[in-house]
């Protein structure tokens, strides 16, 4: 009986196959696992590959010039230009007092007490019209903002009053009150009532519905959305408003302390105009530059802090 030659099995090789060959480390640019902050300051680490680590935005902006340095330059560079013009002669004292004047009669009106004096009355009236204009202001922008009744019966009436010229109102307000304080203070209320209307109003209805609908989904009421959502949402809005409203009270306040008036800056600068006193008017002119920038510094500080939880751009 012939046996059926099996085939031997093959034989297995002894060389065992070389592993593949691992990938060249990825050199670390970043910040290493368990860094302080991810915003930390990091060392500029160069690698043959030419790649370096950047350092924060805001950590290149601290080698610049400071910002507070930077804004006064524009300031700065007008009043050397004229004060250029005026050692020249290329400005006549005539047509503009040169800086030195100014500043000398400036220096004669505080000390005397009459600059103080006619800022104090100034001040007190755009606090007065101000304050009553913020409130009335707000309380319109609020009713017509949150409630659509509210906005068909205000909103229209509001825009067609903001269309009227101020200086237009000057007659009609002396006609209702007198020469004496209230129309200047009306005045004041005019221009400070519609900044803070519109700007309010579209902060209102520029809140982003989805988040309204987040809120409601979670449980909140009517008034919940208003306090946790509408109000918050609306708030830079109104700061900006804020800021014009302030602006065009001391503008309002130029014309306003034409009407018969027995103090204040407006005063100072109507007798000066009968004079030809243009360093008195230029004085006058001044305070009332620097009155409106200390009022705004002021809204730009409270909107840095009330807004300390949105982040925004700041500038390239």
């Amino acid at each position: 009986m012939s046996t059926e030659e099996i085939p031997a099995p093959a034989q297995q090789s002894t060389q065992e196959a070389e592993p593949a060959a691992a990938p060249p480390p990825v050199p670390r640019t970043g910040p290493a696992p368990g860094s302080a902050r991810p915003d930390a300051p990091q060392p500029v680490t160069t690698v043959p590959g030419g790649v370096e680590t950047v350092r924060p935005d805001h950590e290149r902006r601290r080698r610049g010039i400071p910002r507070p340095v930077r804004r006064s330059f524009g300031p700065l560079g007008a009043l050397l230009l004229w004060w250029l013009l005026s050692r020249t002669g290329a400005l006549s004292a005539d047509t503009l007092a040169s800086p030195v004047a100014v500043f000398r009669r400036g220096w004669d009106l505080a000390a005397d007490g009459t600059l103080g004096s006619a800022i104090w009355v100034s001040a007190r009236r755009v606090g007065e019209g101000f304050l009553i204009g913020a409130l009335a202001g707000t309380a319109l922008a609020l009713l017509a903002g949150l409630f659509r009744l509210g906005e068909d019966l205000i909103d229209a009436t509001v825009g067609m009053l903001r269309a009227l010229p101020w200086v237009g109102l000057i007659p009609l307000f002396i006609v209702w009150f007198g020469i004496d304080e209230t129309p200047k203070i009306a005045l004041v209320v005019i221009a400070v009532t519609f900044p803070l209307y519109f700007n309010i109003y579209a902060g209102i209805r520029g809140v982003d519905d989805q988040l309204v609908e987040a809120g409601r989904v979670l449980g909140l009421g009517r008034w919940g959305l208003i306090r946790h959502i509408v109000l918050p949402g609306a708030l830079p809005s109104a700061l900006v408003g804020l800021r014009y409203a302030l602006g065009s009270a001391w503008l309002a306040l130029v014309f306003a302390e034409q009407i018969n008036a027995g103090n204040g800056i407006g005063y100072l600068m109507n007798n000066a105009e009968q004079f030809f006193q243009t360093d008195v008017i230029v004085v006058c002119l001044v305070v009332y530059a620097v009155l409106g920038l200390v009022s705004d510094l002021i809204v730009r500080l409270a909107t840095t802090y009330l807004l300390s939880w949105r982040a925004s751009f700041d500038g390239a």
